[in-house]
């Protein structure tokens, strides 16, 4: 990060089912994002990478790369500053297409600031933010306590795939982002 940039906060997409729910509120985090001028936010949909499972023949480790793929994702994630894993909640547990695009990287998920947007039914996708919290930490990420927890989330977006409006949300998503950017700042202070 230079002196005069912004810290780049990067939304993940992590569900890729037919008829997810995920990138409404992804938009609309994005969105308030914006609107908080901390960041510069870009919108990562795994759909859209495409990943293969974890198809490299070396440990992340050692970052030797032989797969397009892998160092475009390398890419990537090494340009952002902090993260939010928008993420479903599927059997108590947190989707395969996330672990996927986590296992392929190591030292560029490390010492960056991560905040959570879950979402499922009644308990709102925290089961799958706490498995996470395991995986990224052992990734040297720093998950901010501050989070925002969709319950009934089906219910939350529109017909048009548009989340609705709740300022109990948005009041939720401004905690995070404001911490994330604490947290950003000492994390990666700029050169």
């Amino acid at each position: 990060m230079s002196s005069t940039a912004r810290p780049v906060l990067q939304i993940h997409i992590g569900s890729t089912r037919p008829n997810r729910i995920g990138p409404a509120f992804a938009t609309w985090f994005a969105d308030l994002a914006e609107q908080h001028a901390t960041f510069e936010v870009e919108v990562v949909d795994l759909a859209e990478v495409g990943l293969p499972l974890l198809d490299e023949p070396n440990h992340p480790r050692l970052r030797q790369y032989v797969h397009q793929h892998t160092l475009d994702w390398s890419a990537t994630v090494e340009r952002a500053d902090a993260f939010v894993l928008v993420t479903p909640e599927y059997n108590y547990g947190y989707s395969a297409v996330t672990k996927n695009a986590l296992d392929y990287l190591c030292h560029e998920w490390a010492d960056k600031a991560v905040g959570f947007v879950s979402y499922g039914g009644v308990g709102a996708g925290t089961r799958a933010v706490q498995q996470l919290k395991q995986v990224v930490t052992t990734l040297r990420m720093v998950p901010v306590l501050e989070a925002v927890n969709i319950p009934f989330a089906m219910h939350k977006v529109t017909d048009e795939g548009e989340a609705m409006k709740d300022a109990g949300l948005d009041q939720a998503a401004v905690l995070m982002l404001d911490e994330l950017a604490r947290m950003t700042a000492k994390l990666r202070p700029a050169n």
